[in-house]
Order: C-alpha cells, then sequence, then structure tokens
C-alpha cells in the first residue's frame, strides 16, 4: 500500500510555531478518528516557511483530506 504525506504549508516569521500548534491538532485528530498515522510532523525550510505533515496510507487519505483540507500532499518514501 502506498503511503502519502498530507502537507499544511506556514509561511512567515511565526511559521514554525504555526506549524507546531498544527501538529497538536493533527496528533487530536488521529486520536479522536482511530487514524493510523504513519509519522508526523514538522519540517522547517526558513525563517518563512515551515509545514505540518502526516503520513497515512492511502486508503485513509480522502476523509483526512475532506476534514483537514491539506495544502498539498505527495507519495512517501522511507528511504
Amino acid at each position: 500500500m502506498r503511503k502519502l504525506k498530507l502537507i499544511w504549508d506556514f509561511r512567515g516569521p511565526v511559521s514554525q510555531k504555526t506549524a507546531e500548534h498544527h501538529l497538536i491538532h493533527l496528533k487530536e485528530y488521529t486520536t479522536i478518528n482511530a487514524v493510523k498515522a504513519i509519522t508526523s510532523g514538522v519540517e522547517t525550510f526558513s525563517e518563512m516557511h515551515s509545514i505540518a505533515y502526516l503520513v497515512v496510507e492511502e486508503s485513509e487519505m480522502k476523509p483526512i483530506r475532506d476534514a483537514l483540507k491539506p495544502h498539498s500532499g505527495q507519495i512517501y518514501n522511507e528511504d
């Protein structure tokens, strides 16, 4: 089964703090809705751009996409 990385982008001087806060809500959602998240986290690319992400199996993606509206997604490779 393919794994997908759902991504929420945040920009601006507080992008990292916003992404960290959004990650809290992603983890709450996975707990409440019994989503089998493979991994989740925050990546910071610069002082002005960070993301929060959630990796799930493709079969779990649609309800999460519809409820949480990620900004983008990509196939997740564990390499």
